[in-house]
């Protein structure tokens, strides 16, 4: 009789495995060689990103510093990870020589990572987020959450500020002269 003791081997998924997925409006990650659906994550979670994405994306081309993507975008992390942050930037030092952005998946982690809470989120999975991002080559990282309207700054694995009320999120060397202000991230309507 032969008695299992290693556990089962994870899937090794090719871009074009993962690409060819389903698209029924949810997002995906491969952890440790399995598939995670993301699924949605709310209206003010969409409309902070949309907006924050949107004003990154105006100063990024503006400026020609590189490329912003949406939630929608993997990136293959150090480990054979594909994570998928809510935004992302990748500096043009980082894409020098292409004339076009790859159809599948950019080796390494965003220059820039934003991920904002959405109420499933644990503290566990955001910190494991958080460290593979940096393993992986992440220079800044915003956690950004809307209930309680603060954001987290990070340059490595353990935040460096946190900012509230009337501060401002500042692109710093990553995406230099690039500010928003709290205010506008976390605003009431008023119309």
């Amino acid at each position: 009789m032969m008695i299992a003791t290693e556990k089962a081997k994870a899937k090794i998924w090719t871009d074009e495995e993962f690409m060819a997925l389903p698209d029924h409006g949810d997002r995906y990650e491969i952890i440790d060689g399995e598939l995670i659906t993301l699924g949605n994550s709310g209206m003010e979670h969409g409309n902070i990103g949309i907006f924050l994405g949107g004003l990154i994306e105006i100063f990024v081309r503006q400026h020609r510093l590189g490329v912003t993507c949406d939630s929608s975008t993997a990136f293959k992390m150090k480990g054979g990870n594909k994570r998928s942050p809510d935004i992302s930037f990748v500096s043009k030092e980082r894409l020098t020589g292409l004339k076009r952005l790859p159809q599948g998946f950019f080796d390494g982690a965003p220059d820039l990572v934003v991920e904002i809470i959405s109420p499933g989120n644990t503290f566990e999975e955001i910190h494991t987020k958080v460290e593979e991002y940096f393993a992986s080559g992440t220079r800044l990282l915003w956690i950004i959450h809307p209930d309680e309207k603060f954001v987290l700054v990070y340059h490595s694995p353990q935040p460096d500020r946190l900012l509230r009320g009337d501060d401002i999120l500042d692109g710093e060397d990553v995406i230099p002269n690039f500010k928003v202000a709290l205010s506008d991230l976390f605003r009431t309507l008023d119309f």
